[in-house]
Formats: C-alpha cells, sequence, structure tokens
C-alpha cells in the first residue's frame, strides 16, 4: 500500500531549509548503514538550490561521508551541462564544488543529447547502479534510491522509480505556491495536470517539507 503523506510546515524559508538539510543528513546516515552508499536523485529550482548551498557549508557539510554519496537528477532541461539553464550546473555550483563527493559518482542526465537517447542512457546507468537489469526498482538496501529531493512542479523520473524510492521529500516554499500546494494535497486527484499526486512510495516515506506562506491556504485541522 502506498504511503499516506506527511506534511511539516516550518515558520520560516530558513527554518524549512535546516530541516530539509538534517532530512539530508538523517537518510544519508540510514542508508550507509542499511548498504554502504547513499544513492539520492536531485532536482532543480530556486528551493533546492537554497538547500544544496546550506549543504555546501558548516556544519553541514561534515555530517555527510560524501565519498560514499552517488548523485542523480531526477529532471534535466535539454541543454549542455554548462548552460545557465542546467540543473546539472546549478546543483555543482552550490553544492558538488564544495563536497568531496567523487566524480565516478556524479551521474548527470546528457541534457545536451537528443533526449529518447537520452532517456535511455539514463535507465542503463540507474539499472546498473541497481543492478537490475529488467523490471522496476526492488525494495533491497542499495537496490533504490534512499532519497528524492523532488521539485514541486517537475517530476521526469517516471513513477514507477520515484514510488520505489525508500523517500520522497518536496521541499515548497513561498506564498506564490500556496494555491498550487492545496490543489495538489487536498483537491481532487489529477495526475495529467497535477503529476506530483502520482508520487506514493509502495514502501518509503513520503513527505512534504513547506513553509508558513506555502501552506498558508492548507487546512491543518
Amino acid at each position: 500500500m502506498a504511503t499516506r503523506a506527511e506534511v511539516e510546515v516550518l515558520p520560516t524559508r530558513e527554518a524549512l531549509m535546516e530541516a530539509a538539510a538534517a532530512r539530508f543528513v538523517s537518510a544519508a546516515g540510514a542508508a550507509l548503514r542499511a548498504s554502504g552508499r547513499f544513492v539520492v536523485a536531485l532536482a532543480g529550482g530556486s528551493t533546492p538550490k537554497a538547500l544544496y548551498a546550506l549543504l555546501a557549508g558548516a556544519p553541514w557539510a561534515g555530517r555527510v561521508d560524501w565519498s560514499r554519496v552517488h548523485v542523480f537528477w531526477g529532471d534535466e532541461r535539454c541543454v549542455p551541462p554548462d548552460d545557465p539553464a542546467s540543473n546539472y550546473r546549478m546543483t555543482r555550483e552550490a553544492l558538488l564544488a564544495h563536497v568531496p563527493v567523487s566524480e565516478r559518482h556524479v551521474h548527470r542526465i546528457r541534457g545536451e543529447d537528443d533526449p529518447r537517447r537520452a532517456a535511455a542512457a539514463y535507465e542503463r546507468v540507474l539499472r546498473e547502479m541497481f543492478a537490475t537489469p529488467v523490471g522496476p526498482p526492488r525494495h533491497a538496501p542499495g537496490a533504490r534510491f534512499y532519497l528524492d529531493a523532488v521539485g514541486m512542479w517537475r517530476v521526469t523520473l517516471t513513477p514507477v522509480v520515484l514510488n520505489a524510492a525508500a523517500e520522497v521529500a518536496f521541499l515548497v516554499s513561498g506564498a506564490e505556491k500556496a494555491p498550487m500546494l492545496r490543489r495538489v494535497l487536498e483537491g481532487p486527484h489529477e495526475p495529467d495536470a497535477l503529476p506530483a499526486q502520482v508520487v506514493a512510495p509502495h514502501d518509503g516515506r513520503l513527505r512534504w517539507l513547506v513553509d508558513a506562506p506555502a501552506a498558508a491556504r492548507l487546512d491543518r485541522r
């Protein structure tokens, strides 16, 4: 059965980022204890960027064994890796350039390639990482993403992959997100219009970390 969403409302954007950093560190520790590596899928956007910048500095950077972290992306734009619009470039500048993660453990989507070819190549990388030649990711330790930190409005890893993750965390900040957040969490099921509604890990946790302005329209009774 799919996991029920956990919604945590933080008073400020700064508190949201601190809570998200703590979840990242906790998930990393749990993954390393379970399988010896932490496989994480990251997203683009201004809210994740703020989290990455926080993780890149003290004290958070020192609380992760980066040598055993494998970084993937949940989405990417069809641009070269040095393009200002590239999620890979943003993540590298905000986080990866500042922590001792191995280049061999950084698995970017080749946004400069034909989209179909890039998607097929990324599937092969994922299958090799998770030792799953066919079918969806397995729920065994090390055979699935331990954390997907995803943006709210874009889900481009397939739901099969996302819903096999040990944990999926949505980060939502700002009053301008309040109407859409209410639609996603409390409105009718419209997965075609609201792809975030498709995300429901079958054997994992689904967390929404949101700040108070973004949560202003939620029914919090």
